[in-house]
């Protein structure tokens, strides 16, 4: 089995086992189901596609990530998101555990610049390392320490909170 066989199998392994953690970071960007669900599809399909530029398949998170951030930004960048509400259909919440206690915390996160928003995203919602995260966003470590704690802070000062437990 040649590499970009190889690679193709490993991403479709992983898109399969990690769905969830996809749609929900997907999720995070863009805040509509039907547009996340859109997003990690067109993930899935430019990572199969490129399943050949893999170099290291123990990068494989870092790099199917760093593929379904730019596409949650490329879904802003196409203006789908600019939808009148008088359009938009009435949805009921998804039912399911209650955000509504860290509603404050999420809300925040929002408000950050995309930068920090990212950082912060990827660490606490993706548990991924600050390494892996160097590496998805293409900056180098003390950058992105410096974009988490600068994020942190200002998390903390504006919901008022204790964050050294997120």
């Amino acid at each position: 089995m040649d590499r970009v066989q190889e690679n193709s199998r490993l991403v479709a392994d992983y898109a399969v086992a990690h769905q969830e953690d996809l749609y929900r970071l997907a999720y995070s960007y863009v805040k509509d189901r039907d547009a996340a669900l859109d997003v990690v599809q067109e993930s899935i399909a430019k990572a199969l596609a490129k399943a050949g530029t893999l170099r290291e398949p123990a990068y494989l998170k870092t790099w199917f990530c760093r593929i379904l951030i730019n596409e949650s930004m490329d879904y802003f960048r196409r203006g789908q998101r600019l939808v009148p509400l008088e359009l938009l259909p009435d949805r009921a919440a998804d039912p399911g555990p209650d955000p509504g206690e860290r509603l404050d915390l999420y809300d925040a996160v929002d408000r950050l610049g995309e930068k920090e928003r990212t950082v912060i995203r990827l660490r606490f919602f993706e548990d991924l390392k600050l390494e892996e995260i160097a590496q998805v966003t293409g900056a180098n470590l003390n950058t992105v320490k410096s974009r988490l704690y600068k994020g942190l802070k200002r998390l903390k000062t504006w919901t008022g909170g204790d964050l050294d437990d997120a």
